[in-house]
């Protein structure tokens, strides 16, 4: 369990900076996967500070409980969405925070666990669900989904080029039998790709399986609803730190912030997203695609 726990956060010192933690401050890591992230706040806000964990992966609030368990005067951990982040404010009987935290897409964690059916690299049942007492799965969407509904999904949730192909492949594979788990998805998707096309910097089933993921767990939706939030949840001088991974999730943060920035109740810390350097990259090749945005509550 211990090595599942110490999964490396992505953007540690780029979120602390903007974050900027200090003691007595509240800050909401509304994305908690293994505490990573969490671990560091808490460090720095202390003493007389408070740090509030949501996840709705139950296994993965399990290993951060367990990382964390040396703050447990100064940290709150809850499980549920982050979508949820307005609810658990108020039922938590918590004003205004200091700092929320937004660390989007799939945790290391949960990637790691072939039983989970995220990874395309270890086989395993197709579920992908972060929530596991949810019923929907992606096998569900992967079997009943209809040719056209496959290609859409790919294609808007993936940003897949070859949706129509990739989809037409899915459906002529399953009619000789149910497609059940995410080594038999990852072939059909490489099979249905042109064979110039099927061996690139990233496995070729990769925008696939985003795109199932994101239509199981309800994922775009629930963070503009998260971050709709989030002016009414921070105090003046309050930070916000959204950490994306691929364009869908990134777009979405910009143009948050672009909308609070026009509102007058904020401004934008990063012109630009912030990437990794050459150093974290060295270290966690999974930190490639992330991107951070930050911003400050101003009014």
């Amino acid at each position: 369990m211990g090595e599942r726990c110490l999964h490396n956060p992505v953007l540690l010192e780029e979120v602390l900076h903007f974050l900027n933690p200090t003691p007595g401050k509240i800050i909401i890591d509304a994305t908690l996967g293994g505490g990573g992230h969490a671990e560091e706040i808490v460090r720095r806000i202390c003493p007389g500070g408070m740090l509030i964990g949501m996840d709705r992966d139950s296994e993965s609030l399990r290993l951060a409980h367990e990382r964390l368990k040396g703050f447990q005067a100064a940290v709150k951990l809850v499980n549920k969405n982050f979508k949820d982040i307005r609810e658990t404010i108020l039922d938590l009987g918590i004003g205004e925070v200091d700092g929320i935290l937004f660390d989007l897409g799939i945790s290391s964690i949960q990637l790691d666990a072939k039983e989970r059916g995220f990874g395309i690299k270890q086989n395993g049942p197709l579920d992908m669900r972060m929530d596991r007492n949810q019923r929907l799965t992606a096998k569900d969407l992967v079997n009943t989904l209809s040719e056209e509904e496959l290609s859409s999904l790919i294609k808007d949730f993936g940003e897949e080029r070859f949706y129509k192909r990739i989809a037409r492949r899915i459906v002529t594979q399953r009619e000789k039998g149910l497609i059940e788990t995410t080594a038999e998805l990852a072939e059909i998707v490489v099979r249905g790709m042109p064979r110039g096309r099927r061996w690139q910097r990233i496995h070729p089933a990769t925008r696939t399986f985003q795109a199932l993921r994101i239509k199981v767990n309800g994922e775009l939706a629930a963070i503009e609803e998260a971050l709709n939030a989030v002016p009414d949840l921070l105090k003046l001088g309050g930070r916000l730190c959204v950490i994306s991974f691929h364009s869908l999730e990134d777009r979405i943060a910009k143009n948050m912030l672009k909308k609070f920035k026009s509102e007058g109740i904020f401004r934008i810390l990063t012109k630009k997203p912030v990437t990794a350097g050459d150093a974290e990259l060295s270290r966690n090749p999974r930190a490639r695609s992330s991107k951070l945005r930050a911003g400050e509550r101003t009014a």
